[in-house]
């Protein structure tokens, strides 16, 4: 299978569906294989698009102008982009729904309450500080594993997936995996495939804890989501987490997510750094995923509730053609595709890192120059053989290694495969 090079189409920004396929044909020209697309479905009060309210409603925000049947739509622009040889994956949100959902009332055993009887809104700790939880108050939780209608509930989930594999959808990244039971997971996978058996699952796993992770082994779930996007090539946590994460499944790397800041706003809008997150993205692991914008330098952070169309940014920035030749890089490397097993070859406090990517019986060595602003000299082990890939250099073709230390210019990440 080839690996998932996914493009986050986040519709908030990119509009109503009738306007995908103009984003899509841009992801293609990119070398990206994949759409995603956030939660489209009709929102409650707050009108995030995680607060969803009617399952099986589209969201009107999504829906184009004059259009009497949008289920219709949907099927149609997604036929269209998988006329351009897109595969497409929807957000599925299965461990809460907006607070205001009718299903709240209609079926109130599904919901977990407190001591009074009121609904509970989902929680999240941070990891990094316990002391900090964030209670989304516009969401009801759903209790998946304790409710005393189990069987409707799961069959209610069931239906609604099979319904958007049945308008088109090739799979789905699932929003806050580790909140869900995995036998949940299990019945849910299963049923999909007995429907479609090549459909995708990717299991969002961010900001948990390593035995929430493994409580998802044996599920079924082809791709995790991985931390790299906040490595800073020094403490070992992150090599060390891809080794444990890798007995479960795959994962996918990113340099930023709907979720984070633009990394652009967040570098003061160093390119450079653009470059060298999407390019290690690429090498960390099977996957990869971009948002929508990342290509064209946005510094607006996507926002589920407040995003317009009108949030697109004029930045004269255009970083698609060395996003092509990263994504071509990768699906042209069986070592770039694959997981593999990451060894550092370098001590972790000095100006560059270089690490060495193995799968099977092949290799890849990557550079890194962790300095944003200035060039450094950069020192291979001995021994290094394979030809020297430079994809920050546009003009630069394969090369081979030279018998001296190497120049990185900031931020540059060079590959010898």
């Amino acid at each position: 299978m080839e690996p998932p090079l996914i493009y986050n189409l986040f519709p908030r920004l990119a509009g109503h569906m009738g306007q995908w396929p103009a984003h899509a044909r841009r992801a293609l020209e990119m070398g990206f294989n994949w759409i995603f697309v956030n939660p489209i479905q009709y929102p409650g009060f707050s009108g995030s698009l995680y607060a969803v309210k009617d399952v099986y409603r589209l969201n009107p925000l999504f829906v184009p102008p004059g259009t009497t049947d949008p289920d219709q739509a949907l099927r149609h622009t997604l036929d269209e982009l998988h006329r351009l040889g897109l595969k497409v994956m929807l957000d599925l949100v299965i461990n809460h729904t907006a607070k205001d959902s009718p299903l709240v009332a209609a079926h109130p055993d599904w919901f977990r309450r407190d001591g009074s009887g009121a609904v509970v809104s989902p929680s999240a700790i941070d990891p990094a500080d316990t002391r900090r939880v964030t209670v989304w108050g516009d969401l009801a939780e759903v209790d998946n594993a304790g409710s005393p209608d189990r069987q409707g509930l799961w069959a209610f989930w069931t239906a609604a997936a099979d319904h958007y594999l049945d308008l088109g959808f090739d799979g789905f990244r699932c929003d806050a995996a580790y909140k869900v039971p995995r036998e949940l997971w299990e019945h849910l996978i299963g049923a999909a495939r007995r429907r479609r058996l090549e459909t995708v699952f990717v299991a969002e796993t961010l900001g948990c804890r390593l035995p929430e992770v493994r409580s998802l082994a044996g599920a079924g779930f082809d791709y995790l989501l991985n931390s790299s996007k906040w490595w800073t090539f020094d403490a070992p946590w992150c090599l060390e987490q891809h080794e444990q994460f890798g007995r479960i499944a795959p994962s996918i790397a990113f340099p930023e997510s709907h979720d984070t800041p633009r990394l652009m706003a967040e570098t003061g809008g160093l390119l450079a750094v653009q470059k060298q997150r999407y390019a290690f993205a690429a090498c960390f692991s099977t996957g990869l995923l971009m948002p929508v914008g990342y290509e064209l330098g946005f510094t607006k952070k996507l926002d589920v509730v407040r995003t317009t169309p009108a949030d697109w940014e004029q930045s004269g920035i255009d970083i698609g053609p060395f996003v092509r030749r990263v994504n071509r890089l990768k699906l042209g490397s069986a070592v770039l595709g694959a997981e593999g097993q990451w060894t550092m070859l370098s001590r972790a406090d000095l100006p560059t890192i270089v690490l060495r990517k193995t799968e099977a019986q092949a290799q890849a060595v990557v550079a890194i120059n962790k300095d944003w602003h200035a060039p450094q000299t950069c020192l291979l082990p001995p021994g290094l053989a394979g030809r020297m890939l430079r994809p920050f250099r546009e003009d630069a073709g394969p090369a081979p290694l030279p018998d001296r230390p190497i120049e990185l210019g900031p931020a540059e990440v060079v590959l010898i495969v």
